[in-house]
C-alpha cells in the first residue's frame, strides 16, 4: 500500500500534519509513504501533474493507494481521485467548493474518504465543503478549530491511524 501526502498551498513536506501522518503511515508494515514536494508551484494543475508523477514514480497502484492532503494539498488529492479511483482520501481543510477555484467541485472517487475540517476555518467556508460531503455522501468531521488546525493536530492523528486501518482491512479482505 502506498500513502501520498499533499501539503497546502503556503506549507510543504516537513509541515507538522503532514509529518506526523507520514509517521503513522510509516508505522503500518508494507506501506511506503511519500511526502510530495509542491513547493515550486502555486498552480493547482501543476501540482496535480506532480501527485500523478509521484505516484507513477513510486509505482502506486491506486487501488492499493490512500491519499493525505490538507488545503490545496486536498484538492489535489480529491481531483486526483476524480481521475484515476484510490483506495482513499483523507482530507484536511480541503479547498473544495471555493468560487472561482478550477474544478473546485470533483467528484471523489475512492472506496474510503474522510473530510476534517474547522468550523472557524477563514480561508476555506466550511459549509460549501459540508454540502460538497453531503451531496457525494461523503463523511465529515468537524472540529472546533481554524483553517491549519493546529489545536487539532493529536485528533487528526488518531483518525488518520483508523482510517489506514479500515483501508488495510479492506485491501486484506480481497
Amino acid at each position: 500500500m502506498h500513502v501520498l501526502l499533499s501539503h497546502g498551498l503556503e506549507s510543504g513536506p516537513g509541515g507538522t500534519k503532514i509529518q506526523a501522518m507520514k509517521a503513522v503511515a510509516e508505522s503500518f508494515p508494507g506501506v511506503t509513504a511519500i511526502a510530495v514536494d509542491h513547493r515550486s508551484t502555486k498552480v493547482p494543475a501543476t501540482r496535480l501533474e506532480q501527485m500523478a508523477a509521484a505516484m507513477a514514480e513510486a509505482g502506486a497502484d491506486p487501488a492499493r493507494t490512500v491519499l493525505a492532503g490538507s488545503s490545496m494539498g486536498g484538492w489535489v488529492c480529491a481531483q486526483t481521485s476524480a481521475d484515476s479511483p484510490v483506495l482513499g482520501c483523507f482530507l484536511l481543510a480541503p479547498a473544495l467548493a471555493m468560487t472561482g477555484y478550477p474544478q473546485s467541485s470533483p467528484r471523489i472517487q475512492a472506496r474510503h474518504c474522510q473530510i476534517i475540517h474547522g468550523w472557524d476555518d477563514d480561508v476555506v467556508p466550511v459549509m460549501p465543503v459540508l454540502e460538497l460531503a453531503r451531496e457525494q455522501a461523503l463523511p465529515a468531521l468537524v472540529l472546533p478549530d481554524g483553517h491549519r488546525l493546529e489545536n487539532s493536530v493529536d485528533r487528526v492523528v488518531s483518525e488518520f491511524r483508523l482510517f489506514l486501518e479500515l483501508c488495510r482491512a479492506d485491501l486484506n479482505k480481497d
